[in-house]
């Protein structure tokens, strides 16, 4: 069978999965078209609205190998959405009074390396202070042929990346850390701490039977958590992530029960109104911007991501690109969005699903995302002026725009052969993101793709200056001298 047929049964595959069923709301046929288009095996949905949870159903499989249903009681891994409540349980150290935010993480843990002292509680969160990372890279690896202790040994002799609070670099050595300050502060386990402080206060008890460690226990009624390969077959995850890691990532939960987790915390049961406004604040960096992963989660705070948008503002927790629970505090609207498929991506149909209820958001009512209008306007104006273009659409809307979501317009517009476009654009990034080494790197590359040479060569030892070590921009400066020689 060649990879279009194999794409094409697993489509068949899906859609069968979730065929409608009687009765389906425009919710239902919204969940049921991106299952089929993002090949979701199972998906599991909770929505409040006005503080009560008024829908909450399964769809499709969460074992596609015995073909067992989702329904309301499956337990889902949720990844780095553990992530929240590691940031609900330093916010109730806060407000203990046990510490603050601002605390520098040598106060607490003075045997840590002394380039690390003065790294604070908010960069770590937020994932800003540089630090070495204690993953390898592939998949949840640790850097010390998965041992633990040697792993967190190796990565206290690793030097910082770069200078704190200069950029945003996804880590998760500094919850490694944080994990370490809720053991000393509340002088107990931070899974103990978290369990009786937040899953037994709200009522989860799926979630607190699930535990922290993501698929190395077997929990009753979980789901497979399952990823496409390359020829478009799909495959069974498997792994575990060790004791430390685990204020990171690692949890189970039922979209039902972070429901009413998402209930709780805006009423107040977890948090009082000024540490639930910090919980969700994101992280300011030294140029005045915000960052995340995208021009929507364009900004990080404690645990959470968030949009600063004007309208609709919305703070989200998500993991594995699988899993999202994305909270409209004005609106008073909360969807959970849990997945069994590592790359089904619900966030990117977050707003979507709220547009139902939320009609302004409607894309048939005008509704646009900030970067289509920013594309739009800069297209229409022939890429001049696109730093003034950047900073009124920016202004209008009041988000950033995501160091990464610009390089791939950036790239866009090389593969379409529009290379003075290109470059306008990665130019622009870095203005934007001076501190950001790759920002350069981008522009460097095309400009050397371009035949201009010189320009290259000035970016790559821009790229020296952030990273000295950096092989490759030495690598390519030595190489563009030899052609301009030439």
């Amino acid at each position: 069978m060649n990879k279009l047929s194999v794409m094409a049964a697993g489509i068949v595959l899906i859609s069968n999965m979730v065929a409608k069923v009687t009765h389906a709301d425009d919710v239902d046929d919204l969940i049921q078209k991106n299952m089929v288009e993002r090949k979701i095996p199972g998906l599991q949905l909770a929505i409040v609205k006005n503080g009560k949870i008024i829908k909450s159903r399964g769809y499709g499989k969460s074992n596609l190998q015995h073909s067992v249903q989702v329904t309301n009681e499956t337990i889902f891994p949720i990844n780095s959405m553990t992530k929240l409540f590691t940031g609900v349980a330093v916010m109730q150290l806060v407000q203990q009074k046990k510490l603050t935010l601002d605390d520098t993480i040598g106060k607490h843990l003075p045997d840590l390396p002394a380039s690390w002292h003065k790294l604070t509680i908010k960069q770590l969160f937020a994932h800003t202070s540089g630090l070495p990372k204690i993953l390898s890279g592939r998949n949840i690896d640790l850097i010390a042929s998965n041992d633990p202790q040697a792993a967190w040994k190796l990565v206290q002799t690793m030097p910082l990346k770069f200078k704190a609070n200069s950029q945003f670099q996804y880590n998760q050595t500094g919850y490694v850390i944080l994990g370490m300050i809720i053991n000393k502060l509340s002088e107990q386990e931070f899974t103990q701490f978290i369990t009786h402080n937040q899953l037994s206060k709200v009522g989860m008890p799926l979630t607190k039977q699930a535990g922290f460690a993501y698929l190395e226990d077997v929990i009753p009624n979980q789901a497979n958590q399952y990823s496409y390969r390359r020829n478009g077959k799909i495959r069974t995850i498997s792994g575990e992530f060790a004791p430390l890691m685990r204020t990171a990532a690692g949890m189970s939960a039922t979209a039902n029960e972070l429901a009413h987790y998402s209930i709780a915390l805006q009423k107040g049961d977890l948090l009082n109104e000024s540490n639930l406004n910090a919980l969700w604040t994101p992280v300011v960096l030294n140029n005045g911007r915000t960052a995340g992963f995208s021009s929507f989660e364009n900004g990080y705070a404690m645990g959470w991501q968030v949009n600063s948008r004007k309208v609709h503002r919305v703070v989200s927790a998500s993991g594995g690109d699988a899993n999202t629970l994305t909270i409209y505090p004005e609106d008073d609207l909360s969807i959970v969005v849990l997945t069994n498929l590592m790359g089904a991506l619900p966030i990117q149909f977050v707003d979507e699903i709220a547009s139902i209820y939320l009609t302004d958001m409607k894309r048939s009512n005008g509704w646009k995302a900030p970067f289509e209008v920013l594309k739009a306007q800069i297209q229409k104006n022939g890429f001049k002026n696109i730093i003034e273009t950047v900073g009124k659409v920016e202004t209008e809307f009041g988000v950033y725009f995501n160091v990464d979501h610009i390089n791939q317009w950036g790239y866009e517009l090389v593969n379409q052969k529009n290379i003075d476009a290109a470059l306008s654009v990665f130019t622009l990034n870095t203005v934007l993101n001076p501190d950001v080494a790759n920002t350069f790197d981008s522009l460097g590359e095309t400009y050397a793709a371009n035949k201009q040479y010189k320009e290259a060569i000035e970016n790559y030892k821009k790229v020296l200056l952030l990273h000295p070590d950096n092989q490759w921009a030495k690598k390519q400066i030595k190489a563009l001298k030899s052609k301009l020689i030439d």
